[in-house]
């Protein structure tokens, strides 16, 4: 079963707009520059979509060899510039530490004031993509899933993909063929991932990509058909390690290398 990359997406800033190159890099931590930054609020709470819907309208450009960012904001502002680091900072990401520094110069204000919340902005020393802990330095899910999961919405327009925010989306095999993948390897372009386990969704699925406002029930069309994955609930789409960096461009084929432990895990993660 062969399918193709069609889209790739990542997040220079956790829960700001997506950015869709043609390429990336793969390495064993993902994709450098992915998730490098994130926000937390007064508390040290991370600040996502479920509570800051309408940061996913904010379109991030970021740098990782000159170490520029900029912030282009639906007002038209723009906030730019290179980025200075602060110091270290002792916060925790789904409750680990997660090393990070803090981040000097005028983007915090704004998003603050965007936002209407104080907000501090973080620099990730590892990147900070949600399954970290467990080896989640990638992330992919098929337009076969994606159209299973509108044939149980029963919408007429077909399913955009970037409200799930997986590093990669492909085309050309069945529904949640992704599930079968789990504990095998898979090789995209000419890195090859060890995939770990199925992506439980959340609330910020039910967001439109570009409004962050809420305009689908996949959760409750999730729960219908998909209560329970193998790891994590309502899931679609699965996450997994970078056995072997490499290379992965849109069009790149996405082939089973090793054949997966169909064993279901005893207890969930």
């Amino acid at each position: 079963m062969t399918g193709r990359v069609v889209r790739i997406a990542i997040a220079p800033v956790k829960a700001l707009g997506l950015v869709h190159p043609e390429s990336v890099e793969l390495g064993r931590n993902g994709v450098a520059g992915d998730r490098r930054f994130w926000l937390v609020d007064a508390e040290g709470r991370l600040i996502n979509g479920r509570r800051h819907g309408r940061l996913m309208q904010i379109r991030p450009t970021w740098d990782e060899a000159t170490g520029r960012l900029r912030l282009d904001f639906p007002d038209g502002s723009v906030v730019e510039g290179r980025v200075e680091l602060g110091g270290e900072v002792e916060v925790e990401l789904h409750h680990d530490a997660h090393p990070s520094r803090s981040v000097v110069g005028p983007w915090q204000e704004a998003l603050s004031a965007y936002a209407g919340t104080p907000m501090r902005l973080l620099w990730s020393q590892t990147g900070a993509p949600d399954r970290t802990a467990h080896g989640g330095a990638v992330s992919l899910i098929s337009r076969g899933s994606l159209e299973r999961l509108q044939a149980e919405l029963g919408t007429g327009e077909p399913i955009d993909g970037r409200r799930f925010r997986m590093l990669f989306e492909i085309d050309g095999v069945p529904p949640h063929a992704e599930d079968g993948w789990i504990g095998g390897r898979i090789g995209v372009g000419t890195a090859a991932i060890e995939v770990g386990g199925d992506v439980g969704r959340c609330m910020i699925t039910t967001l439109h990509p570009d409004r962050g406002t809420r305009d689908l029930d996949t959760l409750g069309a999730l729960a219908r058909y998909r209560r329970d994955g193998r790891f994590e609930p309502l899931p679609i789409g699965v996450y997994g390690a970078v056995a072997t960096p490499g290379t992965v461009r849109v069009g790149d084929p996405v082939v089973s290398l090793r054949t997966a432990d169909t064993r279901r895990p005893v207890s969930g993660r």
